[in-house]
């Protein structure tokens, strides 16, 4: 296996992912899947890739977006509600060019919602009229009140906003939801949803230097082709080639199926197929229905278009 030497060497790719919290987990994980192998010591705050020139920065959550816009890494695996609320600050400020979000990715879901006391009476955005809402998303929630027309005081925390209410801070507030557990602990329920929020993958806004082009494109594409296989699963069976119109149909998100004669066997065939949805129980039974035998589900762990 090659070694890819000198950590310091400013040619090597850098990406900014969370320190610690909901995406750290899954954005390690997902960059071990694209084939990075690397050490970490518990507080270690950088870490270099063994067999890839990619270095791993971990920091705070909302700072990966200034990073990333700063050149100082190339890369980024961010939450969408710090993207959007990193991009109104800058465009706030007229920075530009801004960073560019580049995918999507299948983990760290949750919603930006506005979430209200017990008791309060809720019926749309006009129930926001007149009132202190705490957040730690100032720009992203004024943009929402702006766009409904409302007028309402924004009062910024750094932390712990679900408290505000009882503490007078506030009558509302605006805060990432996953489960709700937190909301109803603290006596609040969700009102509305302000963003829905994922994770993603965002590149610096200067031209990425040549010498790293080709491993920029590399992880790219290895990060598209861990993404498109989430869920995926690679189907072999057995069918008589009459059946192959009927068993097409109940593939769940497969494109055409790969059909290869079975030597000797007449009409029966072989079909290979990767759905792009879950394979239930209930699925092969219709499959066997149809008339195919010796069913096969396995998981796809890469794949590339």
């Amino acid at each position: 296996m090659r070694e890819f030497q000198g950590a310091g060497d400013p040619m090597r790719l850098k990406i900014a992912v969370q320190k610690s919290g909901r995406l750290t987990d899954s954005s390690l994980d997902l960059l071990s899947r694209c084939g990075l192998k690397y050490s970490r010591g518990k507080d270690q705050l950088m870490c270099y890739g063994e067999n890839m020139p990619l270095d791993v920065l971990f920091v705070r959550d909302d700072d990966i977006p200034d990073l990333v816009q700063e050149d100082v890494c190339d890369l980024g695996l961010v939450g969408l509600n710090v993207i959007e609320e990193k991009r109104l600050a800058f465009q706030a400020r007229d920075v530009g060019p801004l960073f560019e979000t580049v995918q999507l990715l299948d983990f760290g879901r949750c919603r930006l919602c506005i979430a209200v006391p017990d008791g309060f009476a809720y019926e749309d955005a006009r129930s926001l009229q007149g009132r202190r809402i705490a957040t730690t998303y100032p720009n992203v929630l004024s943009r929402f009140l702006e766009e409904n027309g409302i007028a309402a005081e924004v009062v910024v925390l750094s932390g712990s906003v679900e408290i505000a209410p009882r503490l007078g801070r506030a009558d509302l507030i605006c805060d990432l939801v996953s489960t709700g557990s937190t909301l109803a602990a603290n006596h609040l329920r969700h009102a509305h949803t302000v963003l829905e929020s994922q994770a993603a993958l965002i590149r610096t806004p200067m031209p990425i230097p040549l010498q790293k082009q080709e491993w920029t494109r590399r992880l790219l594409m290895r990060i598209d082709g861990v993404e498109q296989v989430k869920g995926s699963k690679y189907i072999m069976l057995h069918a008589p080639r009459s059946a192959l119109a009927a068993i097409a149909k109940l593939l769940p998100g497969s494109e055409a199926p790969t059909v290869i004669p079975l030597e000797g066997r007449g009409d029966r065939v072989a079909v290979h197929a990767v759905c792009r949805e879950n394979v239930f129980w209930e699925t092969l039974e219709d499959l066997k229905g149809a008339g195919a035998t010796s069913v096969l589900v396995l998981p796809v762990e890469k794949m590339l278009a």
